[in-house]
């Protein structure tokens, strides 16, 4: 048991938080990981990615247009969570390592691609999107090896999001007055 920290000992969770985000970080040195972290980084920015995949379910399902409609409705609510979360715990982004991309924000805790990508692959995922999961985990470890979040923002804002989405579900397929 001594390879793990105490849970509660907040240095060896924070030290690891940065060994973690060191080690994936060092992936981004590799030109093709480093073009498509960014390219993530890029397509995620403010939901874009998430929303446009949930327009374009409505635009292409007739038949199920108001569920695509109501899971973008769920991602674009977690972002804004999300958003408004990280103005109130205000941590800083990662200092110890130089980022690949710039950032909307100064802070980092919950990431808010994170907390979209999660709120859609939940969302869509329900609706048989099966390309949105692992295309959200891609997202999520983005975060990290371009270097703008430590792996607790990236952990804490997917579980924001597939949180959000889970509350939603009800709603989203249209249950509301069951």
């Amino acid at each position: 048991m001594d390879d793990f920290p105490d849970p509660y000992d907040l240095d060896a969770l924070d030290g690891m938080d940065h060994r973690i985000l060191s080690a994936l970080r060092a992936y981004g040195r590799d030109p093709r990981v480093a073009s498509a972290a960014r390219a993530l980084s890029w397509a995620g920015e403010h939901g874009a990615l998430w929303l446009a995949a949930g327009l374009t379910g409505a635009a292409v399902d007739g038949a199920r247009r108001g569920a695509w409609l109501r899971g973008t409705a769920l991602t674009a609510s977690a972002h804004l969570v999300s958003m408004g979360v990280k103005r109130v715990v205000r941590r800083p982004r990662p200092a110890h390592v130089v980022p690949l991309v710039r950032t909307a924000g100064r802070h980092s805790f919950p990431s808010s691609h994170a907390t979209s990508a999660a709120a859609a692959a939940v969302a869509y995922g329900a609706l048989g999107a099966r390309v949105i999961p692992p295309l959200a985990a891609a997202m999520c470890l983005s975060r990290l090896i371009v270097g703008v979040h430590y792996p607790s923002d990236v952990a804490a804002g997917a579980a924001l999001g597939a949180l959000t989405a889970r509350i939603g579900a009800r709603w989203m397929s249209g249950g509301v007055h069951d």
